[in-house]
């Protein structure tokens, strides 16, 4: 008899789940990204709430209810339309995380920096200091997963309750800025449709993706089928909430133009300690978003490791990827490999482009190929009865894939931009091609 496939240990309930989607979806750069397009942003979270994310979270649950498997939306979509389309699926969305891995870390080392001050905050521009801090960060967080869930969901953990802190105390002191000064910004909702808000459109689409993220788990979350739906919902409040309310106080204690799209929050936190002459406001609100930041990148480790380790057990991936640790019972070779090909990625993306540029275009890259599932996500949705859900995603995530590729200002060649989005692409989808055949072919063997 063929040995049993590896199990997981099932170490999630349900605070753990809501903290785990908090840290996975809701991350604190896209407030400044949000707040520098302006108070039209406003709008756009609105519409994304209700066009996308909630469709999104009325998906999840229900594929969910259906196929309670580890691997969620590998699995939904092979079940749904086969095993290369489920393939196709799953690569994109792990490799989408090597592209997102590197932005974040990004994100929250520049806003870290912040922490000690003015003579500190030129260093977020620092390459080498960027990456340096980058690397240590990522191979702290692989560490706390590979010792299993039961060790590092407290990464998750920590991280989702210092992000509701810092925006919880971001709120409040908007409010007070308001009540006591008026606001920075003329708060006119209407959106300015113009190419930076094309392109922040994607953005904020993808700002709140996440929810799947939790279901690839599913075979280590005790009672899949109701924990994973109260979850998405409890969560999903709370993340609305947050976007919506952050991006306000934000506006509220300074001007769009003034927002920096890596290190906003901040900036923001600078702002209210002048306004409020409170000089404790903005390392505090730093070491809060540092935190946070560590949480999420935690989170999208641990759940990517899981996919490459159920596309490791069909034989699509290398079969070293569905081993688990023997003591620890964890995919470790799947997180170490992540951790090695995000170190590659982390200084190659740097050659050749100044940081903001390649920040944004590690943006662009990750929206690309993290929307590829989303649409496989909704077709199945709506295969299976969710039509109003499936429809409305479908059309959030095509609209969000094709402004990913309108050029975000300030870069310096567009048609150099637009090539090395398509050609990274085409050379990703070829490799998953490639991967899918030979595991074909060893399944004949």
């Amino acid at each position: 008899m063929p040995e049993p496939p590896p199990s997981l240990r099932r170490e999630l309930g349900l605070r753990d789940l809501i903290l785990f989607n908090i840290a996975a979806v809701a991350s604190i750069r896209w407030l400044a990204t949000a707040a520098h397009i302006g108070p039209g942003s406003l709008a756009l979270w609105a519409g994304a709430a209700v066009f996308f994310f909630v469709p999104l979270a009325l998906s999840v649950a229900g594929l969910t209810a259906r196929f309670p498997e580890e691997g969620g939306i590998y699995n939904w979509t092979a079940h749904s339309f086969g095993d290369w389309h489920g393939f196709l699926c799953g690569w994109c969305y792990w490799i989408s995380n090597l592209f997102y891995f590197p932005n974040l870390l990004m994100a929250g080392v520049g806003t870290a920096l912040y922490t000690g001050g003015q003579e500190y905050a030129a260093l977020a521009e620092n390459r080498l200091v960027v990456v340096t801090g980058s690397l240590v960060i990522l191979w702290l967080v692989l560490a706390t997963n590979l010792a299993g869930l039961r060790v590092g969901k407290w990464t998750q953990n920590l991280g989702a309750l210092a992000t509701c802190a810092a925006g919880a105390g971001l709120i409040a002191v908007g409010a007070v800025a308001f009540a006591r000064h008026g606001a920075a910004t003329r708060l006119d909702v209407v959106p300015a449709w113009n190419w930076s808000s094309l392109n922040f459109w994607s953005q904020i689409a993808f700002a709140f993706g996440g929810l799947e993220l939790g279901a690839i788990l599913c075979g280590e979350i005790r009672d899949p089928r109701r924990t994973v739906r109260r979850a998405a919902w409890i969560g999903g409040l709370a993340i609305t909430g947050f976007y919506m309310l952050g991006t306000l106080a934000i506006l509220v204690l300074l001007p769009p133009e003034r927002v920096s799209v890596v290190t906003g929050l901040a900036q923001a936190g600078e702002a209210a300690a002048g306004r409020l002459s409170i000089s404790w406001i903005a390392p505090v609100l730093a070491a809060l978003i540092a935190l946070g930041f560590a949480g999420q990148f935690g989170a999208w480790m641990s759940g990517g490791a899981r996919l490459a380790f159920v596309i490791g057990l069909d034989r699509y991936l290398p079969a070293s990827f569905a081993r688990l640790h023997p003591r620890w019972g964890t995919p470790h070779v799947a997180l170490l490999t992540q951790g090695i090909a995000c170190t590659i990625f982390l200084v190659v993306m740097q050659l050749g482009e100044n940081l903001r540029t390649a920040y944004q275009l590690l943006v662009d890259m990750t929206v690309i190929t993290y929307f590829i599932p989303f649409l496989y996500l909704f077709a199945t949705a709506w295969k299976h009865g969710h039509r109003w859900s499936g429809l409305s995603g479908a059309a959030v995530t095509a609209a969000g894939l094709a402004f990913s590729f309108v050029p975000p200002a300030g870069v310096g060649s567009v048609w150099l931009f637009e090539v090395k989005l398509v050609a990274s692409c085409a050379v990703l989808l070829a490799a998953g091609r490639a991967f899918f055949v030979r595991g074909q072919l060893l399944a004949r063997r």
